[in-house]
């Protein structure tokens, strides 16, 4: 059957796209524009707003939606912040992402995440079944992004935004890597904090967004305010221990990946490393060559990689034993590049007390499968009381 024939559900709760290629952007690139305006007052039940993203243009909803879909945490995590995470129905490696957000949301008072149940959007490769069965209100995916997905069309990306829900998403921004060329000419790139303003702007939820995003600028200003001198700074490397070799990840580059590096400006041991994927793949001789003082162990926060066999398994080896940081007991677990603000809140602090434990306070380490580190309040960068208030609505 095509699938332009399926049925969908009541256009009253359906997200309509109301154009496809207009992109306003106020007269600043890689700004996002919301209809209603920053200073409005979001409606009290949630219903949504129109806003302009590149590459989809405008998007808008009709009504609050009641299923979302997400492919990459992220995009979870900006439900969770802003009172949607029960409309989830996908998300990446769900036994993964969630626990690993779950990590962070254990020190926020009435703050989870319930991630059984819901579909892995990759598990087979995205699939336009997948989003047919279903039947979301939106979809927060970069359509760019789905193009380059094996079996996509763009009649196929057509057909689910206009039969099913709209397209939201910016992938490329992530790295500021090149978008395919069918999407190049109306292609912008974005912050973090910019894409996540425009999800609460879609969602009807610019005050909880205000909120959060002046807690995330008290971050940075901390941040920025104890940072040593570029010359007094530790040389790092974040990578992710394969079989045999380090999948390395740059820390200062652009884009919202690195929005938990770029701010604490360390020495990137591979900054001269340009490689053609968004990581790359060196050996132990490499790694000792580099010999970094601190070793961000990529992914150690999460199930799926444990930073104490890392470690050991480092120090166990003849040109491991070698790396500085493991000598110095500096090789420490990390959460995922895929953050939200949440996420990105957390690991930033992680991350300050990993690299400059003078300024920020010491690192207590991480125990696989445990939540975040309890940290001393006079010692965080945020109060977790006034974060998880403005998610819940408890005040």
């Amino acid at each position: 059957m095509d699938r332009r024939d399926r049925s969908v559900s009541s256009p009253a709760r359906r997200g309509m796209l109301k154009t496809a290629g207009g992109l306003f952007i106020g007269g600043l690139a890689g700004c996002i524009s919301g209809q209603s305006g920053t200073g409005s007052t979001p409606p009290s039940d949630g219903t949504g707003r129109s806003v302009s993203v590149a590459p989809v243009g405008d998007v808008s909803l009709e009504s609050r939606p009641e299923r979302i879909f997400s492919v990459y945490p992220q995009y979870a995590d900006m439900a969770v912040a802003l009172g949607y995470g029960d409309a989830l129905n996908a998300v990446y490696v769900p036994e993964m992402s969630g626990p690993t957000m779950n990590h962070y949301y254990d020190r926020l008072n009435g703050v989870s995440f319930d991630w059984n149940d819901l579909a892995t959007p990759l598990s087979d490769g995205l699939v336009p079944e997948l989003l047919y069965e279903l039947d979301s209100d939106i979809h927060f995916a970069d359509p760019a992004w789905v193009s380059t997905q094996k079996g996509w069309t763009q009649a196929d990306i057509t057909d689910v935004r206009e039969h099913i829900a709209p397209w939201i998403g910016n992938f490329y921004s992530g790295t500021h890597a090149d978008p395919p060329a069918g999407y190049a000419d109306r292609y912008e790139y974005y912050t973090l904090w910019e894409l996540f303003g425009a999800i609460a702007e879609l969602l009807g939820e610019q005050e909880r967004y205000r909120s959060l995003k002046e807690i995330h600028a008290d971050v940075h200003s901390t941040i920025e305010s104890k940072l040593p001198p570029k010359n007094e700074r530790p040389t790092a490397v974040r990578v992710t221990l394969g079989d045999g070799v380090f999948w390395t990840y740059h820390l200062n580059r652009p884009g919202y990946w690195l929005a938990d590096t770029r701010p604490l400006g360390a020495v990137d041991a591979f900054a001269d490393q340009n490689w053609e994927q968004l990581w790359g793949e060196v050996g132990y001789e490499a790694m000792v060559e580099a010999d970094p003082d601190i070793i961000l162990h990529l992914w150690g926060m999460t199930p799926d990689y444990s930073t104490e066999q890392a470690l050991d398994t480092m120090a166990n080896h003849p040109v491991g034993t070698q790396l500085s940081a493991v000598a110095n007991d500096r090789v420490y677990a990390q959460g995922m590049r895929y953050q939200g603000p949440i996420m990105n809140l957390f690991q930033l602090e992680m991350t300050a007390k990993q690299l400059y434990p003078d300024q920020f306070g010491a690192w207590p380490g991480y125990v696989d499968g445990e939540p975040y580190p309890e940290i001393p309040k006079d010692e965080q960068l945020f109060d977790r009381d006034r974060v998880a208030t403005i998610i819940t609505g408890a005040g």
